[in-house]
C-alpha cells in the first residue's frame, strides 16, 4: 500500500509545471551552427547577417501596415483598412519565411521588438495618426528600403552559391514587395472621381 502512495505522489509531481527556469543560451545571437546543407560557413554567415537585416526591416514594414490599418481615416477608409490588413498578413508570412531561412542556415533570427527597433533602417513613425497621403508615403518609402537592400542581398547570395536564400529574396521578398508598392501607390495618383478632365 505504501508503494502505491509514493507512485501517486511521483505522478502528481510530474504533472506540476516547472516554472521560473533559467539556463544559459544554447546558441548566442551571431553564432552559427553548421548544418549539413552543402554551403560554406562563410556563405551561411553572410546570408544570416543579411537576412537578419531584411527580417528587421520586414517586421517594421509589417507593423507599419498594422498601425495604418488601425489609424486610417477619411473617404477611402474602408478600402485602405482592408488593403493594409491584407498587406500586413502577406508581410507576416514573409517574416516567418525569412526567420526560418535564418534558422535553416544555422543562425539565430532577430525576434524581439527592441532588437528590431535597434536594427531596422526604416524610420520610426510618430505614435499618433497621420493623414492618408502621409501614411502611404511612409509605406512606399519603407518598401523602397526593403527592395533596395533585397536586390543587393539576392546578388550576394547568388555569388556565394546560396541559391535558397537568393530564391527566397527574389521570389518572395522582391516580387511580393513590388506588387504591394503598385497597389499602395495607385492610391496617391491624382485622378478625377466624377468627371474626366
Amino acid at each position: 500500500m505504501m508503494k502505491r502512495t509514493l507512485d501517486a505522489d511521483a505522478i502528481l509531481n510530474r504533472a506540476k509545471p516547472l516554472v521560473h527556469q533559467q539556463a544559459n543560451e544554447i546558441q548566442p545571437y551571431g553564432h552559427l551552427v553548421k548544418l549539413p546543407i552543402a554551403l560554406s560557413e562563410e556563405a551561411c554567415k553572410e546570408s544570416v547577417e543579411n537576412l537578419n537585416q531584411l527580417l528587421a526591416d520586414t517586421i517594421t514594414l509589417r507593423d507599419l501596415y498594422k498601425k495604418h490599418h488601425w489609424q486610417v481615416a477619411g473617404p477611402t477608409f474602408y478600402q485602405l483598412h482592408l488593403l493594409f490588413d491584407k498587406h500586413y498578413e502577406q508581410q507576416n508570412e514573409l517574416v516567418d519565411a525569412i526567420a526560418e531561412r535564418i534558422q535553416l542556415l544555422g543562425g539565430v533570427s532577430v525576434a524581439m521588438a527592441h532588437d528590431v527597433a535597434e536594427t531596422t533602417m526604416i524610420p520610426r513613425p510618430p505614435k499618433g495618426r497621420e493623414e492618408v497621403p502621409v501614411q502611404i508615403s511612409r509605406l512606399l518609402h519603407a518598401h523602397e528600403i526593403v527592395l533596395k537592400e533585397a536586390r543587393t542581398m539576392a546578388r550576394r547570395a547568388a555569388e556565394g552559391g546560396d541559391d535558397g536564400t537568393n530564391d527566397l529574396i527574389v521570389t518572395d521578398v522582391i516580387l511580393g514587395n513590388e506588387l504591394q508598392v503598385w497597389f499602395v501607390a495607385e492610391h496617391v495618383v491624382e485622378m478625377p472621381l466624377v468627371q474626366a478632365v
